[in-house]
């Protein structure tokens, strides 16, 4: 099953979905409802659940197949200088994405007796702990989703922005709030997650996608996939 975290709900996710074809339920989660209740901080992840509705391996890094992957269109003439930095820093990111299916399909064949099947006390271990402050953070970004979807969207900025500083790890947050700035027009503005060269003063966050990146290292954007 599939899931994808949007506040803009099918019409932040359907053209995805659309392009990967699955043949599995594609589900919409305006509110990251499952970040709260796995411990997702980035996208792609994944849960394992067996049959039995155990989990057996906590929220982690879970790469697309290379050549499963549905390729984003980019814009139409010159590429904006943004886009080439932000692609250049995206080729940076680690993945292990030929381990990480290879231990999937292992899984799968195998089931309870998998070596990547974790018993409850590992999970419980590999999972993120919850402090107050987290879930205070979790609080004030489903405040900010839901004023976003009621058309307040000045308002929705300062429960996101609230959000961040008590989840500081959590991408899904960040990213989720820069794509709701329009930085530029056109079908990659959600793309864009960052300041406009026109109006820079008007960037209402902190970060943006690019500058986090290269602060933190494109080698540290995800977690290292461990069996």
């Amino acid at each position: 099953m599939a899931v994808g975290l949007d506040v803009l709900g099918a019409a932040g996710c359907r053209e995805f979905i659309e392009a990967a074809k699955p043949e599995h339920p594609s589900l919409i989660d305006q509110h990251h409802v499952l970040a709260n209740l796995y411990g997702v901080i980035n996208i792609p992840s994944s849960v394992w659940i067996d049959e039995q509705g155990m989990i057996v391996r906590p929220a982690e890094a879970a790469p697309a197949p290379p050549s499963d992957a549905p390729g984003m269109e980019l814009p139409q003439g010159e590429i904006p200088q943004r886009f080439l930095e932000m692609g250049g820093e995206a080729m940076k990111i680690q993945a292990s994405p030929e381990d990480y299916h290879a231990a999937l399909r292992d899984w799968v064949e195998k089931g309870a007796d998998s070596q990547f099947a974790h018993d409850p006390q590992t999970v419980i271990e590999r999972s993120r702990p919850r402090s107050a402050d987290v879930s205070l953070g979790h609080a004030h970004f489903e405040l900010a989703t839901e004023l976003e979807l009621q058309g307040h969207h000045s308002a929705a900025i300062e429960h996101f922005r609230e959000a961040h500083r008590l989840v500081p790890d959590s991408w899904t947050f960040r990213r989720q709030a820069w794509s709701l700035e329009k930085g530029i027009d056109g079908p990659m503005a959600r793309f864009w997650q960052g300041p406009s060269d026109e109006n820079p003063e008007a960037w209402p966050y902190e970060g943006d996608w690019l500058s986090e990146v290269k602060k933190i290292g494109a080698e540290n954007y995800s977690e290292p996939w461990k069996p």
